[in-house]
């Protein structure tokens, strides 16, 4: 009788415990949303930017760099009051020069009164990053469309979108108009930028509507043959090249027309818009490197003027500029940072929209 007491006040006392709340999140492979800012859409990697199997002559560095998830972004609607991110990495990586939301995170948009507007952003802990981690929570539960950007300079294998299991999630069509790629350094790359949604090329779409397809190589944008004959088979509307932020003089010299022209024998009909590239912060009170972007930037006015001249479709923009009065546009005098970044899309909005409009893209 004594033993039987016991067992009761055991199982009473096991109902008085807390119960583990259900897990009810229900979670979408990002393949089945929307993808948005791929120059190759089809691709056995599905978040790489160059499939790597039929593109050749590239060197470790920029083969790392091609398979990183820069410029790719996934949209969608959902009426669940939060959202959780769940990502299977090939790699995650470090440095000194971005957050690590940047390297490896992601960073969420949501539209308001017809405008994007910044959400949250977030990245799961080191120890825990095969984990979902909760990107935001707390909201009002009506229809959001949303636009989430990936990170920058990480390779992505997988990712999955967690809502709330009764919710609605969805693919929406692509936000953005057109498709017009982009070519360039470590600025097109997005570094210095805190988040993945301030590059230039995510700004320069949020703002305008037109769809940037991104493929930035940091310390690599060089006019290598290898990437012109890449970028000649995308289907593109128009192109837009950061060419010059990493070549020395004598590669320019050497490259310029015979990039420009392997892309226009598949591309005769398009615009090619080459950006000056900026002015770095770094050469405030460092001559040599004043010299050196000043030497650089003078030799690509003038190649550039022939360029024009000499190809049909071929444009130039001057005005680059990502550089302010009080000069506090810069994470280490080389790359821009958020503000900086800012700068940068507002010089060229109005010079590449006068140049697309041309050609009838609006």
């Amino acid at each position: 009788m004594k033993c039987k007491r016991s067992l009761i006040l055991l199982f009473a006392l096991v109902a008085l415990l807390p119960m583990k709340a259900k897990d009810r999140t229900r979670y979408v492979d990002a393949r089945e949303l929307t993808i948005v800012g791929k120059l190759f859409p089809d691709m056995p990697h599905f978040y790489h930017r160059l499939d790597t199997s039929v593109y050749h002559g590239f060197i470790p560095k920029e083969l790392t760099q091609i398979i990183q998830s820069s410029g790719i972004a996934i949209a969608f609607r959902t009426d669940s009051d939060r959202i959780l991110v769940k990502t299977e990495y090939g790699f995650r990586r470090v440095g000194n020069f971005a957050t690590g939301i940047a390297l490896h995170g992601y960073d969420l948009y949501i539209k308001k009164d017809g405008k994007w507007l910044y959400a949250s952003s977030g990245v799961a802990a080191d120890d825990r990053q095969d984990q979902p981690f909760t990107l935001i929570g707390h909201m009002d539960g009506s229809m959001h469309e949303c636009l989430l950007y990936l990170p920058l300079y990480s390779e992505v294998l997988s990712v999955e979108i967690g809502v709330d299991e009764k919710s609605t999630l969805e693919a929406i069509d692509n936000p953005f108009r057109h498709r017009v790629g982009i070519f360039g350094s470590s600025y097109t790359h997005g570094a210095g930028a805190s988040r993945s949604g301030l590059s230039y090329p995510a700004i320069f779409s949020r703002s305008t509507g037109i769809q940037l397809l991104s493929l930035g190589v940091s310390g690599n944008s060089k006019l290598q043959p290898a990437f012109a004959r890449a970028l000649a088979d995308a289907d593109v509307d128009a192109y837009i090249f950061d060419a010059f932020s990493n070549p020395s003089i004598a590669m320019i010299e050497e490259r310029l027309f015979p990039f420009i022209e392997t892309i226009q024998e598949k591309h005769p009909d398009i615009p090619l818009i080459f950006m000056k590239t900026i002015y770095c912060e770094g050469g405030n009170f460092n001559l040599a490197k004043r010299k050196h972007g000043e030497d650089r930037r003078a030799f690509v006015d003038k190649k550039m003027a022939e360029a024009c001249r000499k190809y049909k479709n071929v444009y130039y923009i001057a005005s680059t500029n990502a550089t302010s009065k009080d000069h506090e546009t810069s994470i280490e005098g080389t790359h821009p940072n958020d503000y900086g970044y800012m700068l940068w899309e507002r010089s060229i909005e109005k010079p590449v929209l006068r140049i697309l409009r041309k050609y009838g893209i609006r």
